[in-house]
């Protein structure tokens, strides 16, 4: 399902191997690399480049973006990413978040009520998603601990060992955000499980 869509917007560098492809596919024509990401899964690139460039195949020649102007500390990541692709001569198309445009939504979304926590990089990118596209398919957004069907354990990402936190991000007024979303017909919220082969 999500391979037949027009245009797949990922976040957070998310593994496509390792069998996940049967669930989640594998197009991508946006992948977002967050600082924290390449801190916790590149040791902030400090050391050998090749994991990270290695990791990036998956991903062909998508759009990658960044977020170096968010906080100081995230600007020589970003950059160290970038020269590690434009080195390594990967594909893959590195961008900067525009600063004006991600404080813009921080505010449009404070005066609407979301007002806990930063946004979530799955907001930033549904929210570009409904300024590109007429139709709109979330997966995977689901910021509980617990699963909503058969209530095993749940990870923060498929592709990691994070236990869900609200420290940065304050998911539930999110996720209240996407469901009305969804009940007013602006976007589709998919909340059950895959179904094998039909990512």
């Amino acid at each position: 399902m999500i391979d037949s869509a027009q245009f797949v917007i990922r976040c957070n560098l998310p593994s496509l191997g390792k069998d996940y492809e049967k669930h989640v596919g594998t197009k991508t024509d946006i992948v977002t690399a967050n600082p924290s990401i390449l801190l916790r899964g590149y040791g902030d690139l400090m050391g050998p480049r090749h994991p990270f460039v290695e990791s990036l195949h998956s991903y062909g020649k998508s759009i990658m973006i960044l977020s170096p102007f968010s906080y100081a500390g995230n600007t020589p990541v970003c950059l160290r990413a970038v020269y590690s692709i434009r080195d390594s001569e990967s594909p893959i198309q590195p961008v900067f978040f525009n600063p004006d445009y991600f404080q813009s939504l921080r505010d449009f979304w404070r005066s609407r009520g979301i007002t806990r926590g930063l946004l979530s990089t799955g907001l930033q990118m549904v929210n570009i998603a409904l300024e590109l596209c007429a139709n709109v398919d979330v997966y995977g957004f689901w910021p509980f601990s617990i699963h909503p069907i058969d209530l095993h354990p749940l990870k923060n990402h498929y592709f990691d060992d994070e236990k869900v936190t609200w420290i940065v991000h304050f998911m539930p007024d999110e996720f209240d955000l996407l469901l009305r979303l969804h009940s007013q017909g602006v976007l589709r919220l998919h909340l059950g499980n895959c179904r094998l082969g039909t990512n």
